[in-house]
């Protein structure tokens, strides 16, 4: 985050006066666990590319601060009812909403973020507040098309390589695509300029999202990590590395993946060595890796066509890198 870091210290001075307003509100325990999970920490990726677009297109950045807390707080939102529908204990070394509190309370607290992550957006005029509408309502759509996908594929026995690809660019992707896109309105950028800083966004997103696959499966470090290491195993998820292994392996290695992926949770100790070595005998680390590196080529070639200081763009492109080279 070097790069911009005083990108980041203003969108998080600009959050900490947010956090203050919530500590206020009542009844607490609507709010509290609100104030949780924004204080959880993370990159703040999401609303930091809102204000690096900004920037890029010469405006100041600040500029694009309710749009970034918009993205933050939707992208919270989803974390906090994404976490109760995987069941997942952890989130950045914490437990989660649901677990520290209970379902309903997390339900509930996540839905009036999603209504708050709309509300900032009034601080705009209204042909700009039109367009950021516009592109914020079609991709929390998208998001939740993307999750219901997501939960569809449990059920399937079809699902390809590709369908993930197509599932994780709603769930994931969209949103970096939008927060780009956001901080470019916000500069009043011409529409192919959004456009490709949009599409740069989205396989960006998408390269992150099958990078983290493979850190869900190989990581060692769950501190580092910040979540439950082999997860998507131990939950049956179906992601690229389970898909592409179905793809190429032969009929022997099909049943038994589709057995070890079937148990329900428990006696995660045995399960995740058994596929992680039909992963290893397939080499699908390095096809998730491949497909990856694909999206990322994709991502720069659109960044290279925006009408924007050639000094900027290099950042920018040194950055995206940058976050994708996360060790294992």
């Amino acid at each position: 985050m070097n790069s911009f870091e005083t990108h980041l210290q203003l969108f998080n001075s600009h959050l900490e006066n947010y956090k203050t307003d919530v500590n206020l509100r009542s009844p607490r325990e609507l709010y509290e666990p609100e104030h949780y999970i924004l204080s959880l920490g993370g990159k703040r990726l999401r609303p930091l590319l809102a204000l690096i677009s900004c920037d890029l297109f010469g405006k100041d950045p600040s500029s694009a601060l309710n749009s970034a807390l918009c993205v933050e707080l939707f992208h919270n939102f989803s974390l906090i009812h994404d976490d109760i529908l995987d069941e997942a204990p952890l989130r950045r070394n914490k437990p989660t909403v649901h677990t520290k509190w209970n379902t309903n309370i997390a339900i509930l607290s996540g839905d009036v973020m999603l209504v708050k992550a709309f509300e900032v957006l009034k601080n705009y005029e209204a042909k700009e507040f039109a367009q950021l509408f516009s592109i914020f309502s079609k991709t929390s759509i998208e998001v939740c098309e993307g999750q219901q996908l997501d939960m569809n594929f449990e059920n399937e026995n079809s699902i390809t390589a590709n369908d993930y690809i197509q599932m994780i660019t709603k769930k994931t992707a969209v949103l970096l695509g939008c927060s780009l896109q956001m901080g470019a309105i916000n500069a009043g950028a011409s529409s192919l300029d959004q456009e490709h800083i949009y599409e740069f966004g989205k396989h960006l997103g998408i390269a992150f999202q099958l990078l983290d696959d493979t850190l869900d499966a190989y990581s060692t470090d769950e501190k580092s990590f910040g979540k439950q290491i082999g997860g998507d195993i131990i939950a049956n998820k179906k992601t690229f590395l389970v898909l592409k292994a179905l793809e190429v392996s032969n009929a022997e290695q099909v049943k038994k993946l589709n057995e070890l992926m079937s148990k329900k949770k428990g006696d995660a100790d045995k399960k995740i060595p058994s596929v992680l070595a039909i992963f290893n005998e397939l080499g699908v680390k390095a096809l998730c890796e491949a497909e990856a590196d694909k999206h990322t080529k994709i991502a720069i070639d659109h960044l290279l066509k925006v009408n924007a200081d050639r000094t900027k763009l290099k950042v920018l492109e040194n950055f995206s890198l940058a976050l994708l080279n996360r060790n294992i």
